[in-house]
């Protein structure tokens, strides 16, 4: 393992600094699969970044046949053109497969990851987004991702009116919002949805698009409720609480 997770610092031009982790297996093109983290983890110590995600899950035991990369922000909102520089690099120097890029974030990285596929909708193949929102003025690009986003009304960090704002402006644009699957849950507070990069499922239904499926259909949900959470990474070994993580 500490062999397929390996810090690059100051290695990208206009860039971050990131994780990389490498399957063990890369005989043929891997996908990429981009982790956007939240605010508490911005900085220049990197080893923050896998204090929760899917990094972390990776490092508890979660098979994940892709190249995972999770870039730091040193503060601020994330820059879709320096995440995209980083990926680039990952690409020149790895054998990726192009047309399975997935990227997913919370909060801060919500914000990240919306912002990411609004700006690359071509490139990102699909996209999960959890308890944030998004800062561009026009969504009609962010139609054509498949794209699931979470948060619930519980949320006293990131209003639930932040993502409802995106969702709205989504189904407004031409042609509504086909590809877009929508979890807004009663009673769910901030932190929890953190448990969803702990769920098999979550890179399960990633893995379910690829750019060159004929109208990029997206693929049917898995539950994730309150309930479904609390038992979302019993498989795995244990080092903390995750529904005490601060965003």
């Amino acid at each position: 393992k500490a062999q397929s997770l390996v810090a690059h610092k100051g290695k990208v031009k206009d860039g971050y600094n990131f994780w990389l982790y490498q399957p063990k297996e890369i005989n043929t093109p891997k996908p990429v699969v981009i982790f956007l983290h939240g605010a508490s983890l911005c900085g220049r110590d990197m080893n923050k970044v896998r204090r929760y995600g899917t990094i972390d899950a990776v490092e508890k035991g979660r098979q994940i046949e892709a190249f995972v990369l999770a870039p730091q922000t040193p503060g601020g909102a994330w820059k879709p053109e320096k995440v995209m520089n980083v990926l680039d690099w990952v690409k020149a120097n790895h054998k990726v497969d192009t047309t399975r890029i997935y990227v997913l974030g919370m909060s801060l990285g919500g914000y990240g990851t919306i912002d990411f596929a609004t700006t690359y909708p071509d490139k990102v193949t699909a996209a999960m987004a959890f308890c944030g929102g998004g800062t561009k003025k026009d969504y009609s690009t962010l139609t054509q991702v498949p794209l699931w986003i979470v948060h619930g009304t519980a949320d006293r960090a990131v209003s639930v009116k932040q993502s409802d704002i995106v969702v709205n402006a989504m189904k407004k644009c031409e042609g509504g919002a086909p590809r877009l699957h929508y979890d807004r849950i009663a009673g769910m507070n901030h932190s929890a949805p953190a448990r969803i990069f702990y769920m098999k499922e979550c890179y399960e239904w990633l893995f379910e698009h690829c750019l060159t499926d004929s109208a990029r259909t997206v693929a049917p949900k898995f539950t994730i409720s309150n309930q479904t959470l609390r038992t979302a990474y019993r498989d795995l070994s244990s080092r903390k609480q995750i529904g005490l993580i601060k965003h």
